[in-house]
């Protein structure tokens, strides 16, 4: 959480909110290949990328 906190503190003093959405992104781009690999829909999945 503290990572998070200090995310948020260095967007916030650097005016860098542009950045927000490409975090998100990427993380939500992690977390589906993480979800992905163990499951039947994986090749499907890869087919996207």
């Amino acid at each position: 959480m503290s990572l998070i906190k200090e995310l948020w503190a260095f967007l916030k003093v650097r005016k860098k909110f542009w950045l927000l959405p490409i975090i998100m992104i990427m993380l939500l781009l992690g977390l589906l290949i993480v979800v992905a690999q163990g499951s039947a829909v994986a090749p499907f999945i890869y087919t996207l990328f």
